[in-house]
Parts: C-alpha cells; sequence; structure tokens
C-alpha cells in the first residue's frame, strides 16, 4: 500500500525527468517562432514592429539550444565516435563511457563557473534586454548554467546506467535515440 503511495509522490519528478527538456525547448521555440511570426507580418503589413522582436528571439534561443544540448546527452544523441568504441573490447568501451562522462562533467563545470560570472554582472547591472523597459537579460543568461548543471546530472544518469551494464556484463547502450 504504501508502494503506491510513494510512486504517486514520485510520478512528478519521473515526469520531469522525462520531459523537461522538451517542455523547456518547446516553450522556447513556440515564443522564438510566434514573435517572429507575428512581427513579420506586423513589419510588412502595418509597417510596425516591436523594438524588443529581434533581442527576445536570439535570447531565447540561449534556452532553445542548451536544453536540446542537455536532452541530446541524456538520448546519448550528441556526437561521439560510437562506430569506434563499439569496436573495442567490452572494457575498453567501458573505459571510454567513463572517459565520456569526466570530460562532459570537467567541460560543464567549466561552463558554468564562466557563466555564473555573466549572469550575476548582468543581473549586478540590472541589465535591460533591448527594446523593453523591464525584461532582465539575466533571465536568459541563466539557461546556460542551468542547462549545464542539468547536463552533468543526465551525464551521470548515464554513467549509473553503463556502471550497471558493466556490473551485469550486459551490453552498453551505444545507439544514440535518434526520435523520441
Amino acid at each position: 500500500m504504501q508502494h503506491t503511495s510513494v510512486s504517486g509522490y514520485l510520478r512528478p519528478l519521473k515526469w520531469l525527468d522525462e520531459n523537461l527538456e522538451k517542455a523547456i525547448i518547446l516553450v522556447s521555440y513556440t515564443g522564438m517562432a510566434g514573435i517572429i511570426f507575428v512581427e513579420v507580418i506586423r513589419r510588412f503589413i502595418f509597417n510596425l514592429q516591436a523594438p524588443w522582436s529581434t533581442s527576445i528571439p536570439v535570447l531565447l534561443f540561449l534556452w532553445l539550444t542548451w536544453f536540446g544540448a542537455s536532452l541530446n546527452v541524456k538520448q546519448r544523441s550528441h556526437l561521439s565516435l560510437n562506430e569506434i568504441r563499439m569496436r573495442l573490447p567490452y572494457t575498453g568501451q567501458f573505459l571510454c563511457l567513463v572517459l565520456d562522462a569526466i570530460l562532459w562533467i570537467v567541460f560543464a563545470v567549466l561552463v558554468i563557473y564562466f557563466t555564473i560570472d555573466q549572469v550575476k554582472l548582468a543581473h549586478q547591472n540590472f541589465a535591460i534586454v533591448p527594446g523593453t523597459d523591464n525584461v532582465m537579460q539575466w533571465w536568459f543568461y541563466l539557461a546556460t548554467p542551468l542547462a549545464w548543471t542539468l547536463i552533468i546530472f543526465r551525464v551521470l544518469q548515464n554513467l549509473l546506467e553503463d556502471i550497471r551494464c558493466f556490473k551485469r556484463k550486459e551490453d552498453f547502450n551505444l545507439k544514440p535515440i535518434v526520435m523520441d
């Protein structure tokens, strides 16, 4: 009986785990496309254009790209050398997967470290999106450290799966999920 209630509590977390990147990508892309579509019509039909219509889509692209990168890491569809890796002996495959995880984490920590400074700087200087009166740039810049933190989480999820497979002597998931 308790197991059912626990799984009920975990259901939102499971949904987030499965859909977080997709939801952020969908909202970002829809926002970008919507703004561009409406503003093109306004520009060519009514000779009007919102002054922020060229700034916001570019900044939304940060959310789209970095959370898209996280989704690709999660699905293992990022750039990798799997053709070579699949030809290696089993232990070599595992060591390459561990090396991948280490390199991803080191790179992510560097990205997070340096982009947090950018977010802080934009926040402390009250940097406003050009063409707006009160839309803060740091809201958009926050996408980079957040997404790279999620990339670390996805890398660790994949690494745990790889370690489980290695302990059980099961084949590794070296084929990326291209369409989900």
